[in-house]
């Protein structure tokens, strides 16, 4: 009797420690299954210009895509002393939050190429780091929310929102592509951490694709096409020896008329850096606007 008693003991403590691995489990699927993006709308290319090129920048943007501005102000969006004019640009090719530093930018802001509305700060911080991301900025309080930047492997570095209020913002016509340039050294880990993250997928992953898109006409590199609920995202694997200005463009954005959009760009003050060209289904050209910020600018070149 003791022993069928000691033995009903031991598997009643069994069966009460294998059903709380099942929920312990179950707790660490649903936090690395949370999705914390919101949707490609609200994910803004930050851009840094200088205070008096700030108005002449905005107006090129919209007179090249169209689209509307937020209020203008000028506000301490770091968590150390600064002061800068900043507004968001909305346009239906993608959303540009646009800053003029009027003091020295604080480390290590003015790096970060995405700034990604999150469902909860907290939350994306906690993915990040279990993604293999290294937290730079820990979460800070800005005039509408919280805010934290990330850096994945490879150097790739994105801010992180969080609004007090939620916006609410039309859904784009083309989502924009995020355009990542990482060394073979680095890609997979990149890769890895960033699909881990953003619960994204690979849409392509083309190991020949054709030079001319990064300067290099004559041979091939590596390209990998990622798309999740923080949009598009393309990773140029390459050995570093890109000309001019392939590399320093942040975001490409299609649009239905390249050459129209050309034309107005040109007609809003911006120079044509590269192209026409044509590659991978897509007409492509680079575009610098005024105040210096370079763009790829793409339409679909149908079958």
């Amino acid at each position: 009797m003791r022993i069928t008693k000691t033995f009903s003991a031991i598997a009643s403590a069994f069966l009460a420690t294998q059903l709380l691995c099942v929920h312990l489990s179950a707790q660490t699927t649903l936090v690395n299954d949370a999705n914390v993006a919101v949707a490609p709308q609200y994910d803004s290319t930050h851009v840094y210009v200088a205070p008096e090129d700030f108005d002449r920048f905005v107006a090129s943007l919209i007179a090249t895509f169209g689209g509307t501005t937020t209020k203008q102000g000028v506000f301490t969006v770091t968590p150390t002393a600064s002061s800068t004019i900043s507004q968001l640009v909305l346009t239906p090719v993608g959303t540009l939050s646009v800053f003029g530093f009027k003091t020295p930018i604080p480390y290590p802001f003015g790096v970060e190429r995405t700034g990604y509305l999150v469902i909860d700060v907290n939350a994306a911080i906690r993915e990040a780091r279990a993604a293999g991301a290294d937290v730079l900025v820990t979460p800070f309080n800005d005039p509408i929310g919280k805010d934290a930047i990330i850096q994945f492997p490879g150097g790739v570095n994105s801010q992180l929102y969080w609004h007090t209020t939620p916006p609410s913002y039309k859904p784009l016509e083309t989502i924009p592509e995020n355009r990542v340039y990482v060394s073979s050294d680095r890609a997979e880990t990149f890769l890895r951490s960033f699909l881990s993250f953003s619960k994204g997928e690979i849409v392509s992953d083309d190991d020949r694709a054709p030079g001319i898109e990064i300067g290099r006409p004559q041979e091939t590199y590596r390209r990998i096409r990622i798309s999740s609920n923080f949009g598009k995202l393309t990773v140029f694997v390459t050995d570093g020896q890109l000309p001019y200005p392939y590399g320093r463009e942040l975001t490409g954005y299609e649009v239905t008329n390249l050459g129209e959009t050309l034309a107005k760009a040109k007609a809003a003050g911006a120079t044509i850096l590269v192209g026409p060209y044509q590659a991978d289904q897509r007409q492509a050209s680079f575009v610098q606007f005024p105040g210096g910020y370079i763009a790829e600018i793409h339409s679909v070149v149908k079958k």
